[in-house]
C-alpha cells in the first residue's frame, strides 16, 4: 500500500446530485479534513432539493460535517431522477461553482455510478474542473454498483462512528429507506478499511492523476 500526501489543502469543492450524497459518500473525509485544517474553505453544490425540507436537512448536516470550516453551500431545484433532461441547468450550476472557486480537491460522484443523476453529474465535473484532483465517492444502493476503488481515506473509529451518527441525526427524511442504516454505512467503511490496512476508510475512484516525482 503506497501512501501519497498532498500539500496543505486550503479549498475543497464537494458536489452532489441530491441532498445527503456528499455526506454519505465523503462525510468521514470532510470530518477528517476539517479537524486537520481549521478554517478550510468548502464550496458545496447540490443539484436538487432546493426550497424543500431536504435543503434544510442538508444545510444542518453539512454544517455538522464541516465543523470550523468556511462552508459555502448552494442547493438547486432540479427534479430528482431527471438530471439527463436538465443537462444545461446542471452544467451551468457546475460552471458557476468553478467560477467561484479553484479547489485543491473535488469530491464528486463516480462516473460509473448506476444512478443516472450521480453518473450525469460525475461526467460534468471534468468539463469544468480540468486540472484538478477529482475523487469519486461511492454510495451503497440496491443497484449493486460497488467496485474496485483506487484511493482510500482512512477514518479513525471515532470519525466513522461520528459519520454514522450525523447521518442518522440530520436526514430524518431518509430513515425509512431499507439501506439507510448503521450497518450499511459502517459495514462499507469496514470493508474499505480492510482494503487499505486500516479499521475504517472511505474509498474513491480516480480517473486521472498527474504525478510529479522529480523532486
Amino acid at each position: 500500500m503506497i501512501r501519497l500526501e498532498t500539500g496543505r489543502l486550503n479549498r475543497i469543492a464537494a458536489v452532489g446530485a441530491h441532498c445527503d450524497d456528499i455526506a454519505i459518500g465523503a462525510g468521514g473525509t470532510l470530518l477528517t479534513l476539517c479537524r486537520a485544517r481549521p478554517g478550510i474553505r468548502i464550496d458545496a453544490l447540490v443539484l436538487s432539493g432546493g426550497g424543500s425540507e431536504r435543503e434544510q436537512e442538508e444545510r444542518a448536516a453539512l454544517t455538522a460535517f464541516c465543523p470550523g470550516a468556511d462552508l459555502r453551500l448552494t442547493v438547486h431545484k432540479l427534479p430528482d431522477g431527471r438530471l439527463p433532461a436538465h443537462w444545461e441547468e446542471a452544467k451551468s450550476a457546475v460552471e458557476e461553482l468553478r467560477e467561484r472557486t479553484d479547489p485543491d480537491v473535488v469530491l464528486a460522484p463516480r462516473t460509473d455510478d448506476a444512478h443516472q443523476d450521480h453518473r450525469g453529474l460525475a461526467r460534468l465535473i471534468p468539463t469544468a474542473f480540468r486540472d484538478h484532483l477529482v475523487l469519486g465517492y461511492e454510495i451503497v444502493k440496491w443497484d449493486g454498483d460497488l467496485g474496485r476503488m483506487a484511493a482510500y481515506q482512512p477514518l479513525s473509529p471515532e470519525i466513522a462512528e461520528q459519520k454514522v451518527r450525523l447521518l442518522q441525526e440530520h436526514y430524518p427524511s431518509q430513515r425509512h429507506r431499507p439501506w439507510y442504516d448503521r450497518e450499511a454505512f459502517l459495514g462499507l467503511a469496514r470493508i474499505r478499511g480492510i482494503e487499505c490496512h486500516e479499521r475504517y476508510a472511505e474509498a474513491f475512484a480516480v480517473t486521472k492523476l498527474v504525478l510529479d516525482l522529480g523532486d
